[in-house]
């Protein structure tokens, strides 16, 4: 089954043909050619060294550290690793470029061909799994910054980011939705994240994409494409989509063509505008950079790089469903996200510590409770995840009080609450407000006895066939006793008493 996104329109309909180039910035300490720092939000040009300025006679001198990252990303994504590369200058001038080049890869990148798998979401509107081919990773280095904001009549340069190391990755144009766009994205920044080769902060431009937009009739050759520049979010990315298809599609139904062109997006209005007409290879003059050898790859820096890669969220999420038994949804949700699968892992961990069962047994309870419980607490309280005043060895102790039924599982609600509030451990939050379990069977007798009695004719109703009335009975005790009551006493005493 083929994407039924269609742009329906006055001659009929039109495919979207998408394709994305996302820069990443690669995780180094030092820039590609330098030895200046990459830390975000430093003062302007104050990290940039004699390499970055351009200044005569300067050599650049290439870090090895970030061809280490981008050969590992590369076998992430099961790409063909080329041992031999080379570095060519593409040659243009503007003001935040110093040298009146970017030394980029063209003819020769460091990874070829290779792919990722996209989910079916029928939410979403993806129809089915799909595989996006992704035609090359090429390692370039990143131009500077104008700020245009800082003088009425003037723009200044801020050299920074001059010289940072990028990972472009280049999609091939196998995308036919804004929502398979934006799958494919948040997959590619999931691999980025837990390989460590980029942050993907896309807010501080760490990652970001160029977008590639067509549309045609159904069979007809691909159309002239637009590239929409520097799009930093997912949501601005499809909404850059929808918005150019819509709009290539009523100047072509009004007699019009496209012309190959860059485009800006414009995230308050969620339009595209004409920056410049699109330039070719050739517009570049690229030719081998004189000042760097090709680079070669030896067998044993492949052998550390793939030795070096870590589980990766596809192979984690297929191992939660079959050895811890999670349901296909949640293992989605725990493996989406590094940061959210090693808190899982740590909670994990510490449960079994703690309750002294494997894991395995207490999987599907750490699951649903982080997902449901932790999740909410923190959403409501405006904090993410890594920021959690809750570690998972305090969430674990949580835990291991509802599995020994020192509190009830709605209590634990409760306790998680203050726990956020204060940081204190579970068990002195239970002890301090007296909220131990009760599980003494003549109290709780004695509760179901009242609850039953102050209740004659829903009692009446469930001896007459209403099975369900036996939850209205369940809540009515648990209100009496405050939550307090151990519920699989309840249920027994009920049942009892109800015959």
């Amino acid at each position: 089954m083929m994407s039924t996104y269609r742009i329906h329109g006055a001659t009929g309909e039109w495919e979207v043909v998408i394709g994305l180039e996302v820069h990443a910035q690669v995780t180094s300490n030092a820039k590609l050619f330098s030895g200046a720092a990459t830390a975000f939000g430093a003062e302007p040009n104050a990290q940039v060294s004699l390499v970055d300025a351009a200044m005569p006679g300067m050599l650049p001198v290439l870090n090895r550290e970030c061809i280490r990252q981008a050969v590992r990303t590369g076998m992430a994504i099961e790409a063909q690793i080329n041992r031999w590369s080379r570095f060519d200058r593409k040659n243009y001038f503007y003001a935040d470029l110093p040298q009146g080049y970017q030394i980029s890869q063209l003819y020769h990148p460091l990874v070829g061909e290779g792919s990722l798998a996209i989910e079916a979401d029928e939410k979403a509107g993806i129809a089915e799994d799909k595989l996006i081919g992704i035609e090359r990773i090429h390692v370039e280095q990143d131009a500077g910054k104008l700020m245009h904001d800082q003088h009425p009549t003037m723009s200044y340069v801020d050299l920074n980011r001059s010289g940072v190391a990028l990972m472009e990755i280049v999609s091939r144009p196998d995308m036919a939705s804004p929502a398979e766009a934006g799958a494919y994205l948040r997959k590619l920044r999931a691999i980025l994240r837990y390989v460590g080769s980029c942050d993907g902060n896309m807010e501080e431009g760490s990652m970001r994409a160029d977008v590639n937009v067509s549309v045609r009739k159904a069979g007809e050759p691909l159309g002239t494409r637009t590239e929409t520049k520097n799009v930093n979010s997912v949501r601005f990315v499809m909404q850059a989509i929808e918005h150019e298809a819509r709009r290539q599609v009523e100047v072509l139904e009004d007699g019009g063509r496209i012309v190959q062109e860059t485009r800006l997006f414009d995230p308050g209005s969620g339009t595209t505008r004409s920056m410049r007409s699109k330039e070719d290879a050739h517009d570049y003059r690229y030719f081998p950079d004189p000042d760097l050898l090709p680079l070669e790859l030896d067998q044993a820096f492949l052998d550390e790089c793939r030795a070096s890669l870590p589980e990766l969220p596809d192979a984690k999420r297929r191992r939660y469903e079959s050895e811890l038994g999670l349901s296909s949804y949640n293992a989605a949700v725990l493996t989406a996200e590094v940061e959210t699968a090693r808190w899982f892992e740590a909670l994990l961990l510490a449960s079994a510590t703690a309750q002294g069962k494997p894991p395995a047994e207490l999987a599907k309870q750490a699951a649903n409770w982080l997902i449901s419980e932790l999740f909410g607490a923190l959403n409501k309280a405006g904090h993410a995840l890594e920021d959690s005043p809750v570690t998972p060895e305090r969430g674990a102790e949580l835990l291991a009080l509802v599995g020994k039924g020192t509190i009830s599982g709605s209590i634990a609600k409760q306790v998680l609450e203050t726990m956020l509030e204060t940081g204190d451990a579970p068990a002195a939050i239970v002890e301090r407000e007296g909220l131990v379990q009760e599980s003494d069977t003549g109290a709780i007798e004695a509760a179901v006895d009242e609850v039953l009695a102050a209740n004659p004719e829903k009692l009446a109703e469930y001896r007459g066939g209403k099975d369900k009335l036996f939850g209205f009975f369940v809540g009515q005790v648990m209100r009496a006793m405050s939550g307090k009551a151990n519920p699989q006493v309840i249920n027994e005493v009920l049942k009892r008493r109800l015959g």
